[in-house]
């Protein structure tokens, strides 16, 4: 799809100032959605986003190791829980299937791995779902539009690259009378971040002893029921979840950005033609996960350092040479340096507590 210039007004900010026009400033949270789900305008539901085309690129996209890998994490996960012989292998936000082929493709030797996997992709986008069916045109795949449209009934072996980070957030600024929500209006004629007044909110008082007036805290409402979904049935029924995203422990800053042409734009700037992330809260996925058990928060590259891939990139490199060999070493530390991602993109894990924490995690 055509992107517009810098000037032009894209459809969907000529909705958005209607719709505001009529009933007022909109939450956050709201705009975030609208932007990238919209069925005829969104971000994900009119393009591929993804590669040199698009607009940012994700680490199945920069090196096969990185599926491999925690494909044989998962594995292993299974094996360890005592290769229950039916589960759900499911990704979230499976991007062009790229990490599924690479993962499944690493553990085609794990006796009975495939004959067990039920594969499952939840997947909103009509584009990417064409590319996800191309992938994996191997195997069968169900395609779900959420979570709650996966089997409940069979150990859950999940891994989520990149999912949470596109959810909405609702952003709150602590005032010395509540906590002030950020909204989204209508000046000087383009669309512009304000604040709503503030409230005493309880369900952030747990915040007040962490944070001063000032200070911003963002939630994220839409991971909540996925992850206690995701908790319930490893500790009904066994299973593993790798999430793998960037952001930190615990949510503080003003973490909301626009990816467009694989650099950072205004948020508020062509609404629907720029990919709308934030910061991950760890803290929060693993406390909606309860009672299933969450490993500590491991860094990227430690993770990927741990499972192996100092090993898998030099077999991978004796038969390149020239340019092949300069990308691969390139991949490997784009992968894995701290200045790179290697330390912004973390990793955590959840699994049942009768059963082991999957390999690489604390």
């Amino acid at each position: 799809m055509p992107k517009p210039d810098s000037t032009s007004e894209t459809a969907l900010e000529t909705l958005l100032k209607a719709r505001i026009a009529a009933s007022g400033p909109i939450a956050l949270a709201d705009y975030m959605a609208t932007c990238l789900l919209h069925p005829a305008h969104g971000y994900y539901t009119t393009r591929d986003p993804l590669g040199r085309a698009g607009d940012f690129v994700t680490a199945p996209e920069i090196s096969q190791m990185f599926g491999e890998l925690l494909g044989l994490c998962l594995a292993q996960a299974w094996v360890d829980q005592g290769a229950p012989p039916r589960f759900i292998l499911a990704e979230l936000g499976p991007g062009r299937g790229t990490l599924m082929a690479d993962l499944l493709r690493a553990t085609r030797a794990v006796p009975g791995f495939h004959a067990a996997a039920g594969l499952h992709l939840v997947e909103a986008s009509p584009s990417l779902r064409n590319a996800q069916q191309v992938a994996l045109g191997g195997f069968s795949v169900t395609w779900a539009d959420s979570i709650d449209a996966l089997p409940d009934d069979a150990p859950l072996f999940l891994i989520a690259n990149e999912f949470f980070d596109a959810l909405p957030i609702r952003q709150f600024t602590r005032h010395i009378d509540g906590w002030c929500e950020t909204i989204v209006g209508v000046a000087q004629g383009a669309l512009a971040k304000g604040y709503a007044a503030p409230l005493a909110l309880p369900a952030l008082a747990h915040r007040l002893d962490d944070t001063k007036p000032g200070d911003v805290v963002e939630t994220r409402p839409e991971a909540t029921p996925i992850l206690a979904r995701i908790g319930a049935q490893i500790t009904a029924h066994g299973g593993a979840a790798l999430i793998i995203d960037y952001g930190n422990w615990r949510s503080r800053g003003d973490t909301l950005q626009a990816l467009r042409n694989h650099s950072f734009a205004d948020p508020f700037a062509a609404a629907g033609h720029a990919d709308l992330t934030a910061h991950v809260d760890f803290e929060a996925l693993a406390q909606a996960a309860h009672p299933a058990l969450a490993t500590g928060l491991t860094d990227q590259g430690a993770l990927l350092a741990r499972l192996g891939i100092g090993a898998r990139a030099e077999r991978l490199s004796r038969n390149l040479t020239g340019a092949s060999l300069e990308n691969h070493l390139a991949a490997t530390q784009r992968l894995t340096r701290p200045e790179e991602m290697g330390s912004l993109f973390k990793a955590l894990a959840l699994y049942a507590a009768h059963s082991p924490a999957p390999p690489g995690f604390d």
